[in-house]
């Protein structure tokens, strides 16, 4: 029953996100908001790719957003500059994004706890000066464009592109997650040393775990190039590295809700109080330290942590009064003939 009541759960959202353009289209800013939520699911596919190697692995990884920018730069310039088909260019840019990860990875995951994140941060800040500098890769100022095919001209169209990419990444993730390999994951995560006495090997995982990681997020990135039509030097920040961090920590670390609730909700909030200019940022930045100190494991964390306590409660079953206390096995024995 309870199986039922979550397949039931997860087909009314997603009619939900299947019904979501139809709805908007009615209301005058419609368009804009598909294209926000557009966009939003495009964050919360890198914020899942973050999830699989700090969710499961527990490395920290602050280089996503530069990942992100070459995935991105990959796909338009297959697409443009090569004239590579737009779907063959799609695997081909999270292939290379993968194989660029895997090289970053050989040397830093040799690294433990804040050396890798710091060491990734330095591989995204290279990033962005390399892109800021060799305009012929970058496209200096006019930044490089990319023309999508006239099927995909209408904002809805590209919606069901990204909301079919998600579920698609969601069914992965869950299958790694769930497969020996996800096991291994985690054990890891748990304790590295242990993991490592039983036979697992840590560094193996940790590297294709990460592999794995920068795969999504290319594809991540090849959507927002899809989405934003044109890009610079700046897609590569390292800023976006934090954003998406800060979505899977108000999301949820380590759960497949997770990242889509944080990078969804969190987007869709900060373009609601656009309003307030850089205030704005100052409210992002109370809500996480709410979060931290109140939710330390997200919304979807914290809700099955709440759900599981009332469920606790409303179970508790008391021990009737004329129910005879259990007597230890010893007290058994010296009881037996004793009357």
């Amino acid at each position: 029953m309870k199986k039922y009541a979550r397949i039931g759960l997860y087909l009314l959202v997603l009619a939900a996100a299947i019904a979501l353009p139809l709805l908007l289209n009615m209301s005058r800013k419609g368009k804009y908001q598909i294209q926000i939520f557009t966009l939003a699911m495009v964050w919360a596919i890198a914020t899942l790719s973050l999830n699989l190697i700090l969710g499961y692995t527990g490395q920290a990884s602050l280089a996503h957003g530069a990942f992100m920018g070459i995935g991105a730069y990959s796909f338009a310039i297959m697409v443009e500059r090569i004239g590579i088909n737009f779907w063959l260019a799609l695997p081909l840019t999270c292939l290379v994004t993968a194989f660029i990860g895997l090289l970053i990875g050989l040397p830093s995951l040799r690294t433990k706890g804040p050396y890798f994140a710091i060491l990734t941060l330095c591989f995204n800040v290279i990033v962005v000066v390399v892109f800021f500098n060799w305009t012929w890769l970058s496209g200096g100022t006019a930044g490089q464009k990319l023309t999508i095919p006239s099927y995909l001209s209408q904002r809805w169209v590209r919606y069901y592109v990204v909301l079919f990419f998600l579920i698609l990444v969601l069914l992965i993730e869950r299958q790694i997650v769930k497969s020996l390999s996800g096991s291994s994951l985690i054990a890891v995560r748990s304790n590295e040393a242990l993991a490592e006495a039983v036979g697992i090997r840590s560094f193996r995982e940790k590297l294709i775990a990460f592999t794995a990681s920068c795969f999504l997020v290319g594809l991540a990135g090849a959507l927002f190039a899809m989405e934003s039509g044109n890009l610079n030097y700046n897609v590569t920040n390292y800023l976006y590295s934090f954003y998406i961090l800060i979505y899977l920590l108000i999301g949820g670390v380590a759960t497949l809700a997770g990242p889509v609730v944080g990078a969804v909700g969190l987007y869709w909030l900060l373009d609601r109080i656009e309003a307030l200019g850089e205030f704005r940022y100052l409210i992002f930045g109370l809500i996480l330290i709410v979060f931290i100190i109140y939710l330390p494991r997200g919304v979807v964390g914290g809700i099955k942590q709440l759900w599981e306590w009332a469920k606790g409660r409303w179970t508790r079953k008391e021990v009737p009064s004329d129910t005879p206390a259990y007597r230890g096995p010893d007290e058994e024995v010296r009881g037996i003939g004793s009357d």
